[in-house]
């Protein structure tokens, strides 16, 4: 499935570009997520863990930087793993692109997720709610490496939002009510019969 976000960063495009470069920064950035080890110029293995409802995973896997361009400030990535208890399996494509803004930059990021095992059984209503609200996560964690960075202030000084199940869980339950309650109290259509 493909899930596409738009993200964005109250830094210049330079800056960002700089930041996306540096792949444990960007790691530390998302909710659940560890770089262990570096296997190999652009390739790294880690995890990513996440709790929904009373289902509770940890993919370990490997992240390759299949391409990178500077020029048009894009990055492709492949990952996949294996849930540690054997409960399903995942594979992402995802694209980076940077573009200049007014204020800043916006990153347009797709992904394309597939999932098997206990993670396929929430649909892609639920995987994408839960892929919005960690990429929310995520560029709030980015805002703040960002801007410590420019006060001077160490990474390591520098706490990330979590990657809370009830937390992700409950957020992603309510943009699902919200949207539920949108198409229900829209106006009446009748080509929508």
């Amino acid at each position: 499935m493909k899930i596409k976000h738009s993200i964005e960063i109250d830094q210049p495009i330079e800056t960002v570009w700089e930041f996306c470069s540096d792949v444990p920064s960007v790691a530390a950035c998302l909710p659940g997520a560890e770089l262990h080890e570096e296997l190999g110029p652009d390739q790294y293995a880690g995890r990513v863990g996440i709790n929904m409802g009373p289902v509770k995973m940890k993919f370990h896997g490997t992240a390759d930087i299949t391409h990178r361009d500077e020029q048009n400030k894009t990055i492709l990535i492949d990952a996949s793993g294996s849930d540690e208890k054997g409960q399903g399996q995942a594979n992402l494509g995802l694209h980076l692109r940077l573009v200049p803004t007014a204020g800043g930059t916006r990153l347009e990021v797709e992904q394309d997720i597939q999932l098997s095992g206990a993670a396929a059984q929430y649909g892609r209503g639920m995987i994408s709610d839960v892929s919005q609200v960690m990429m929310r996560d995520f560029a709030d964690n980015m805002q703040a490496r960002l801007d410590a960075y420019e006060r001077g202030v160490s990474p390591d000084q520098i706490e990330a939002k979590s990657a809370s199940g009830l937390g992700i869980g409950l957020r992603a339950a309510w943009m699902a009510l919200m949207r539920v309650g949108r198409r229900f109290f829209a106006p009446y259509d009748p080509s929508r019969v």
